[in-house]
């Protein structure tokens, strides 16, 4: 049975995984009833929730004979190093493109790893049946692209595909609609070569780390050449050069959406290895008398830090199962084995550790994650890593492109060359406007947030790292102090109503507060001290008209990122697993001005 590898790449939302699932079903793999509107791939709850792809996974469908093997990956920068391993295991790419949006600036950072590793493209523009969708000038938007990464000859000679995944077809020409996805497939076999195989002893890249509870840690890669068989011993090649015989206790393949135990595997396919102990992404299984070792994968650096310390707030272990530095450690260091972009530090402190990753949402997903499973703790305010490089202060520049409409574009431009971000082009679209710029990370920090409300929540935002540069200079921070609470106990709305002047509200009436916790936004640059615990005096006068209800404004909610972008170097956000909370890192108050002055 013939072989082919192929990873999708799109961005966000451009129906990726709609389109797996199409092809999971074409593959007689479960019928439409069975699942309604589940995506099969993103199965992770986060992924679910934000519509996003965040680890890679592997699914295969046979078509004519032939075993496809579909790699999903994920479409945002910032998981980068889940990018980079997963396009090791693929001979051929499907580009997935919107027909009214086009390339992504998102597509274009996994394109480019694509296209650098030699990958031959197949490109998909779904979602044509949509009004004002605009199919021919997207696919030279996509020419254009691929032109500009520096795409081969052959890899401009692309073939197109046209359809709607959601509707499950697929044609040559999208004025044609056809009623099923076969196109796909046949393209997939006509140009997406099959494993080259070269001849030699057993070479095996492990690209990601599967775990369970059962048997342990599970090596899955592609077999680049020879045979692997059951209880075979190899030789475990790692980064560092050393070389570990170990025996191979059982071999599993990808069949739809499972794993199927083999005998045997034959170079060119993906499988996952059980029996092997220590090893990391980017080692080499090789044969067991003379072993040579395929060149490790390369990862990107991270460009920012986090604090993470231990939940120490006055309602700490209220919520969590996991509370002490013990469990956080642990967790961190059992992350360290699969999220390969990610860094761990310790410090000084016995129960605070520093955590290097690739952006605000790499180090979100990992903390929404932890708290999802009973964790407790509190981080501090991301940092941006600067770098001496000859003896000049370097700091992370992305590239970030903002799609709004038009009436918005001259506010978005203020705004993100407030926070030293340089225009680089305008380009109208209809009624909106694609404005891409360059910027330090540090100005992406908080820009989300100020962005969508200065559109009245219009814009979409992406943003990709580019590389390091000279810094840029000071950047101005957020210009309102905080609300900070007086006493602990629980808020009243009498209170709240009477200091509704002050400012704007992150907690209602009835909510437990404790001193020294955020509860809302000044009007002003200094921070408040206020008590919102107070109750009214009762009397057993009347007057007529001033016992009239409360009206209050309702709070502000943040979600996990906004919390993260919006805090100042005092302060933290203190996550259970049922609250997100800003509080000041220094409770008392007289603490507070001490170290102030």
């Amino acid at each position: 049975m013939s072989i082919r590898n192929i990873a999708i790449i799109a961005h966000v939302d451009h129906g990726k995984t709609t389109l797996v699932d199409k092809m999971l079903m074409a593959g007689k793999l479960f019928k439409e009833h069975e699942r309604p509107g589940d995506l099969i791939l993103d199965s992770n709850d986060l992924e679910k929730e934000r519509g996003i792809t965040i680890l890679s996974k592997n699914a295969s469908v046979n078509y004519k004979d032939t075993k496809i093997n579909i790699i999903d990956t994920p479409g945002h920068a910032d998981f980068g190093g889940e990018v980079e391993r997963v396009l090791n295991m693929a001979d051929g790419v499907l580009l997935l493109v919107d027909a009214f949006e086009g390339p992504m600036p998102q597509t274009r950072f996994v394109l480019q790893k694509a296209l650098e590793l030699g990958l031959k493209p197949i490109v998909v523009i779904n979602k044509v049946d949509k009004p004002n969708c605009r199919p021919e000038e997207v696919h030279e938007l996509v020419f254009e692209l691929m032109y500009n990464l520096n795409a081969t000859e052959d890899q401009l000679s692309f073939p197109t595909l046209y359809g709607s995944a959601k509707h499950g077809w697929m044609s040559n020409d999208w004025n044609k609609q056809t009623d099923n996805i076969t196109a796909l497939f046949d393209a997939i076999l006509q140009y997406i070569p099959a494993p080259q195989i070269n001849p030699g002893s057993l070479q095996l890249l492990i690209t990601s780390i599967d775990f369970s509870t059962y048997l342990g840690r599970i090596a899955v890669g592609r077999l680049y050449r020879g045979e692997l068989k059951e209880g075979q011993q190899v030789s475990l090649c790692q980064r560092d050069g050393t070389i570990v015989r170990t025996r191979i206790k059982e071999l599993n393949i990808f069949t739809g959406l499972g794993r199927v135990k083999v005998p045997s595997v034959v170079a060119g396919d993906i499988c996952a290895i059980v029996g092997i102990d220590k090893f990391d992404i980017g080692d080499t299984i090789a044969d067991f008398e003379k072993p040579e070792p395929l060149p490790p994968i390369k990862i990107d650096e991270p460009t920012m830090s986090m604090l993470f310390t231990i939940n120490n707030s006055p309602f700490f272990g209220k919520d969590g199962k996991f509370v002490t530095s013990r469990h956080i450690y642990d967790r961190l260091q059992k992350e360290l084995e699969r999220n390969l972009a990610l860094k761990v530090e310790e410090t000084d402190s016995a129960d605070a550790w520093m955590v290097f990753g690739r952006g605000v949402l790499h180090l979100s997903v990992l903390i929404e994650t932890m708290r999802r499973e009973g964790f407790e703790m509190q981080v501090g305010q991301p940092k941006v890593i600067i770098k001496e490089i000859g003896g000049v202060k370097n700091e992370p520049i992305e590239e970030l492109s903002i799609d709004v409409l038009d009436d918005y574009s001259g506010k978005v431009i203020e705004l993100v060359t407030r926070r030293r971000g340089e225009l680089l082009s305008m380009e109208k679209k209809g009624d909106r406007t694609l404005l891409q710029f360059q910027i330090p990370s540090r100005g992406i920090i908080g820009l989300r947030n100020n962005v969508l409300t200065g559109t009245a929540g219009e814009a979409i935002m992406s943003h990709r790292f580019i590389e390091f540069q000279p810094y840029k200079g000071d950047i101005e921070k957020r210009i309102n102090g905080s609300l900070v609470c007086l006493e602990t106990g629980t808020a009243i709305a009498y209170a709240l109503d009477k200091l509704q002047d002050r400012g704007k509200f992150f907690v209602k009436p009835g909510d437990e507060v404790y001193e020294g916790q955020v509860i809302g936004e000044n009007t002003r640059d200094n921070d408040l001290t206020i008590n919102i615990t107070k109750t009214k005096k009762l009397t057993n006068m009347r007057a007529s008209g001033s016992d009239d209800k409360a009206k209050l404004a309702p709070p502000i909610v943040f979600s996990l990122e906004e919390a993260l972008e919006y805090i100042q170097e005092d302060e933290y956000v203190e996550l259970t697993p049922k609250s997100i909370r800003l509080r000041k890192i220094l409770l008392k108050e007289f603490e507070r001005k001490r170290t102030s002055k």
